[in-house]
């Protein structure tokens, strides 16, 4: 009878094999198979992407305050893979991370904001990892620095012109005053006198984007977009 029993589990011994082999997996090794479909439906926007907006507010450096809320919308479509994944109008926020005025002897008004999130038309949202690059158009603004400080121009020409043309009232009043020509220049030194205490007092100019002003926004990390959200009514 064990001589049978012997025989009997070296019969079933393949069996009992192939029956292990074929039992379910670990979770762990389950997992591990399905990570990568995890992945899948996601889009990646590469950094230094530029995505061209609109302001839809103003803002100024006479009133900005650090933290205050800034509101854009894209003003051209972004495409990938030839697939449009960021459509034109989509809104964008960001906020004021630095405000700084100008002197009233030296020192010119800067301004510093970033963008932090997208809000496309159907309600998805996706945080938006994104810096100033530029300002198409701007005349007397200056993007600076790899953060984007935006910059407003000094105004020493702007000065000196106030300057001589207070000296040149001065002058006028003067030799109308005296009827010579030592009473012009006399006027003439103080109008310049009063010009330059002005220019002294008075703060340089402020940095105001009024709204519909283009600023050109790039990427500062990848952004990625799951893609069934894009294609949601």
């Amino acid at each position: 009878m064990r001589k049978l029993s012997i025989f009997a589990v070296i019969l079933l011994l393949p069996l009992l094999v192939a029956m292990a082999q074929e039992s379910p997996q670990p979770a762990e090794n389950q997992q591990q198979q399905t990570a990568p479909a995890a992945t899948t439906g996601r889009i990646t926007i590469p950094a230094g992407t530029q995505i061209p907006l609109v302001l839809k507010q103003a803002i100024s450096t006479k009133s900005a305050k650090v933290g205050d809320a800034v509101y854009a919308e894209t003003a051209f479509p972004i495409t990938q893979d030839d697939k449009v994944v960021i459509p034109a109008g989509t809104y964008v926020q960001g906020r004021i991370s630095d405000v700084k005025r100008a002197g009233r002897v030296k020192g010119r008004a800067e301004l510093l904001m970033h963008f932090t999130t997208l809000v496309y038309p159907n309600g998805y949202t996706a945080l938006l990892p994104g810096g100033v690059e530029n300002l198409p158009g701007a005349e007397k603004q200056s993007v600076k620095g790899d953060e984007g400080k935006i910059k407003q121009e000094g105004q020493k020409m702007e000065d000196a012109v106030n300057v001589g043309k207070a000296a040149g009232a001065g002058a006028t009043v003067g030799a109308i005053a005296s009827r010579t020509g030592k009473g012009a220049g006399i006027g003439g030194l103080t109008g310049a006198a009063a010009g330059l205490g002005y220019a002294l007092l008075t703060r340089g100019a402020d940095v105001n984007l009024p709204v519909g002003t283009s600023v050109q926004m790039v990427l500062q990390r990848p952004l990625t977009l799951e893609e069934k959200k894009l294609s949601r009514r």
